[in-house]
């Protein structure tokens, strides 16, 4: 438990690279103990300016660029960012980078960059970072495909060869009430693992409508979360959360998957292709089976949690209880700090100390995991996680320009065709 962030990472992905040895320090983006680091931001979204926030919580730390693919969006983090941050913020106008290699000019700019755009472009973004020598911050999920995977795997890799720290936004990693569960289970407290349940049942998140003008590729940027390419369905984007906790909990990820889902709630035009509900059914190496439920739907039951199953009891966050539901742990922290802000501590602590960390292999596996229930639910097969790795299918639009072509097209009545079962191709 010394070091739950590193945890060995063969374990964690049977697919990914082999362990790298931690190198001397080299001239990649070393940032000494009193040296101020300057930062760029690469997504001006929400949870972009959230990121930025806290890593401008951190002392030592200057905003210097940003990007995003909307000039507007681009302006107004900025604009954000100079009232919170009078003092730690030296954008001029030359540094708010927009359009689709915006990101290229903003990464060249700092010692560190966040890399929160919608997560279809985090392995090109990922990779350029790598390719520059910048310390990352990146938030989940890592991909929306197969393919994605791939490359973020090779770029942590890279990283690792160059010592660059690398830290990623599954913050439950970093919450102490999860990381006091996984300790107590360790000591055999209700004995092994054996099974269990988590969920994202929600209403739902927002809708972004068409406007007069738009091309195809513009709309589904602006309404990315309803296109695969862009978010990966709901299952990736945000169910991700609950399904690392089962691989962290488990030591890696599962070996195969199966089941079902679709949409009958979200079907109008501006809902995309993604589905509104999946269930999915989980098999680990040893046997263990997960049950995952997620579901975007209005006025039914909203449940965001984990339960870790084992031989005498179950686990949830913070909770141990026997076969009879008595609790026999319960975490007893009070005032924690945010676990949003933690990941941000720990990443600019081993900057500064030069300590090995690197997330992207534990976020790239569970980023695989909720892929291949997507693969799953979408053909209606039993597939196997090495195999989906392996062999997934690209979904990625072929080229980048506001004309280009991004793949999914509505029909005649301005509905975008959904995946159906038994049809859909993944592999």
């Amino acid at each position: 438990m010394s070091d739950l962030h590193n945890t060995n990472r063969r374990t964690l992905l049977k697919a990914g690279a082999a362990a790298a040895a931690t190198l001397p320090i080299s001239s990649f983006a070393q940032v000494g103990g009193s040296d101020e680091i300057k930062v760029a931001t690469v997504g001006c979204g929400g949870r972009g300016r959230g990121a930025t926030a806290q890593t401008l919580n951190v002392p030592g730390t200057k905003l210097v660029a940003v990007a995003d693919a909307f000039r507007d969006r681009a302006e107004a983090a900025v604009s954000s960012f100079r009232q919170q941050f009078p003092d730690q913020v030296d954008i001029p106008a030359e540094r708010i980078f927009d359009g689709f290699d915006g990101y290229r000019d903003a990464i060249d700019s700092a010692d560190v960059v966040i890399l929160t755009t919608t997560p279809g472009f985090r392995p090109q973004h990922f990779e350029y970072a790598v390719e520059q020598g910048k310390h990352v911050f990146m938030e989940k999920p890592l991909a929306t495909d197969a393919p994605g995977i791939r490359r973020v795997l090779a770029a942590a890799k890279k990283a690792d060869e160059k010592n660059l720290k690398v830290v990623c936004g599954l913050q439950r990693r970093y919450q102490n009430s999860y990381i006091e569960t996984l300790a107590k289970l360790q000591e055999g407290v209700v004995g092994d693992i054996n099974f269990g349940q988590v969920y994202w049942n929600s209403a739902g998140v927002w809708v972004r409508k068409r406007a007069e003008g738009m091309t195809e590729m513009e709309y589904q940027m602006r309404n990315w979360y309803y296109f695969n390419w862009l978010c990966g369905d709901h299952i990736v984007e945000q169910h991700v959360h609950n399904l690392d906790v089962m691989n962290w909990f488990k030591g890696g990820p599962p070996v195969k998957a199966q089941g079902m889902g679709g949409r009958q709630v979200r079907k109008g035009p501006e809902n995309g292709e993604i589905f509104d509900h999946h269930y999915v059914e989980f098999t680990y190496e040893d046997g263990t089976v997960l049950n995952s439920q997620c579901r975007h739907q209005p006025k039914a039951l909203n449940r965001v949690t984990e339960i870790i199953g084992c031989q005498n009891g179950k686990a949830y966050p913070g909770r141990i209880v026997d076969s009879k539901g008595k609790t026999v742990w319960r975490y007893k922290g009070k005032n924690d700090k945010s676990p949003y802000q933690i990941e941000h501590d720990k990443l600019y602590e081993h900057i500064r100390e030069n300590k090995p960390i690197n997330n992207a292999y534990y976020t790239a596996a569970s980023t695989m995991t909720a892929i291949l229930g997507r693969m799953a639910t979408y053909s209606g097969q039993e597939i196997k996680y090495d195999e989906a790795l392996a062999k997934g299918l690209s979904i990625m639009p072929k080229s980048f320009a506001w004309d280009a072509d991004p793949g999914p097209k509505p029909g005649p009545d301005g509905i975008y065709p959904a995946p159906i079962p038994g049809q859909h191709k993944v592999m």
